[in-house]
């Protein structure tokens, strides 16, 4: 069974994205981001699947993409950010190396923005970032083999301290 090097859970703006590229380049292996999966398996973005058919329908496609990703990818895989919400998508990761990528308010609302392309954040961008954090946060940390804080780190160092807690570990 094929199975990834790593998984990067974390809520939007903790940086999964950019620091997963950054390890599959490291590491000389693929990169699998689950929500551009699901958009380029739907042909449209994560916001018009929200908008035209509901976060339920979203969910369904996000956990089937993450079963996919699981089952056939070897290198590094990046999750949505409310992807491990899922009951069923917590059990897939379970026996994977998943590493939470954890960023708080402040940060993740200057690496958002204004959450224009994001539909959870509709209304007060912070609001919803601080109300996801909160929400989100004792799941994620349930799920992770590990946890790397990224507060004031550059994608390069946050990608150190992935590589050096994996070593660590091994």
């Amino acid at each position: 069974m094929t199975a990834p090097r790593v998984v990067l859970i974390g809520t939007m703006g903790a940086g999964k994205t950019t620091v997963g590229q950054l390890l599959a380049q490291a590491w000389g292996v693929g990169f699998r981001d689950t929500d551009q999966d699901v958009e380029a398996a739907e042909g449209r973005s994560v916001s018009d699947i929200f908008v035209d058919s509901g976060e339920p329908a979203f969910r369904a496609l996000e956990h089937a993409a993450v079963f996919d990703a699981l089952e056939s990818h070897d290198g590094v895989v990046a999750l949505g950010g409310g992807a491990v919400m899922d009951a069923a998508t917590r059990e897939l990761l379970a026996g994977h190396r998943v590493v939470f990528l954890r960023v708080g308010l402040s940060d993740a609302a200057s690496r958002v923005g204004l959450g224009v392309s994001r539909p959870l954040l509709l209304g007060n961008v912070r609001g919803r970032i601080k109300q996801l954090i909160d929400e989100r946060t004792p799941i994620y940390e349930s799920v992770a083999a590990h946890c790397v804080d990224t507060d004031g780190l550059t994608t390069d160092e946050v990608m150190a301290r992935v590589l050096e807690v994996l070593e660590e570990s091994s």
